[in-house]
């Protein structure tokens, strides 16, 4: 990594259009919605032979103190300071406005070298908005086309002489979400925070790295884009993803908060580990359900967070009700963790990465073919499966195929005659023998080959 890039500008110039082009993945959420950015997003950039962090930031502009949009401008300004070189885009056939004179003014005051592209120069429209753009005062502006990929060797050109193979990387940056993280054994742990919106997911991220490195309010559906953080905890890397709070399918309306979705989604299905977050006053909802569903469908491994808990009045009576309810409602995965905290005032905060670190070495657990057929062994002496047609069901062997989640194959004499209770049945004994609590468990059925039956000849 040869250093860390910041795109700045007004809101709805192309910027996440840029940051994608640059990180080679549709990452970035891109509407024609001003302001869609609301978190600065940091990823890895190639572009020729140069290889850098890339910053993509919320829309800088005035903002009233105490607002949202102040919120957003102070993460912006912050990924200024993180920055080695800072892009003003510009839109060049919209010609300069007095953002735009705005945002120069408070540019050139910065420590870092800041270089002027003019965006959207794919036709003549943007020609005078690119001899415009010179009244900026911060040199001649570089035109590109970022949705076209136009323009991209004269902004190599430009950034090279700022990049050097020798300037230290961002140690922070994180693979440009999209991209699937990073799935290796040896990888960071991959958390993703869910839940439905304004229940506290971006405060209990902000809480657990101890930094505001998302923006919060009381208004619900702030954070639109799902935020990779790169992060340590107690020595160990984790990749924490905050994400958009999702709403039922059918409330949803607006074509932004379905790309946000999706983008929810697609950051549970490349999680280790998921931690759906509740309200304490709400507990669990139907879409709640919904999103536990989700996650346990995709072999995630899940942890609940209460929030808000210090807003309960009888916690006793709160927790059985929920632990019922999980009971009754996700059947298929027992012993989910719960941990109650306050995302606001930390506490119970402490509980929660030690559950996520039990849940995650579930996940990943390997179980050896011995201990597995003396289990299956046991298993079927004392239930063993009923008859179909007259006939026993044979099960022979067992053993595992692999982790994440921990699936296992049963070879048997019918396969497609074993009863879907039957199969239950052994999922909840595996759990409890083996102690795979929290986690989805799968049993895949086999036919044993019959070695008297004789061979079917090619042709």
């Amino acid at each position: 990594m040869a250093g860390t890039v910041a795109i700045l500008g007004r809101p709805n110039v192309g910027k996440s259009t840029l940051f994608n082009r640059l990180c080679g993945v549709r990452a970035a959420l891109v509407d024609p919605t001003p302001g869609v950015t609301r978190d600065r997003r940091t990823g890895q950039a190639k572009l020729g032979d140069l290889r850098f962090a890339v910053i993509d930031t919320a829309g800088l502009e005035d903002a009233e103190s105490g607002t949202l949009e102040a919120a957003m401008q102070a993460q912006t300004r912050r990924a200024l300071d993180e920055a080695d070189v800072g892009l003003l885009l510009i839109d060049a056939r919209a010609g300069i406005t007095p953002i735009d004179r705005y945002v120069a003014d408070v540019l050139r005051k910065a420590p870092i070298p800041i270089l002027l592209v003019a965006n959207k120069c794919e036709g003549k429209a943007s020609e005078a908005g690119v001899y415009e753009a010179y009244g900026l005062g911060l040199g001649d502006p570089i035109p590109i086309s970022a949705e076209h990929g136009e323009g991209m060797a004269d902004l190599f050109d430009a950034l090279a002489p700022y990049l050097s193979d020798d300037a230290p990387g961002d140690a922070a940056t994180e693979p440009a979400d999209g991209d699937g993280g990073d799935m290796r054994p040896d990888g960071p742990l991959q958390l993703a925070i869910v839940g439905r919106p304004n229940v506290g997911k971006s405060t209990l991220v902000n809480r657990l790295i101890g930094d505001e490195r998302v923006v919060t309010g009381p208004e619900p559906g702030i954070t639109r884009d799902a935020i990779a953080i790169s992060w340590e905890w107690r020595g160990r890397a984790i990749r924490l993803i905050d994400t958009a709070g999702m709403r039922r399918r059918a409330r949803i309306q607006e074509k932004l908060e379905k790309l946000s979705v999706a983008d929810s989604l697609r950051a549970i299905r490349f999680a280790h580990v998921v931690v759906l977050v509740l309200e304490a006053t709400t507990l669990l909802e139907r879409q709640d359900l919904a999103i536990a569903d989700h996650v346990i469908g995709e072999g995630r491994a899940l942890v609940i967070a209460v929030n808000k808990w210090d807003l309960t009045m009888d916690r006793d009576a709160a927790l059985e009700r929920l632990r019922d309810r999980l009971q009754t409602s996700l059947p298929q995965v027992r012993g989910i963790p719960v941990v109650t905290l306050s995302a606001l005032t930390g506490d119970g905060i402490g509980r929660l990465m030690p559950a996520v670190v039990r849940a995650f070495d579930i996940w990943n657990t390997r179980l050896p073919t011995g201990p597995l057929n003396r289990w299956l062994d046991d298993v079927l002496d004392r239930h063993p499966p009923p008859m179909v047609q007259g006939r026993r069901l044979r099960l022979r062997y067992v053993t595992q195929v692999k982790g994440r989640p921990p699936t296992f194959v049963i070879f048997a004499s019918r396969p497609s005659d074993l009863p879907e209770s039957y199969r239950r049945y052994l999922v909840n004994s595996l759990r409890e023998i083996f102690g795979l609590d929290g986690v989805p468990v799968r049993i895949n059925l086999r036919r044993v080959r019959n070695p008297f039956a004789p061979e079917k000849e090619d042709g």
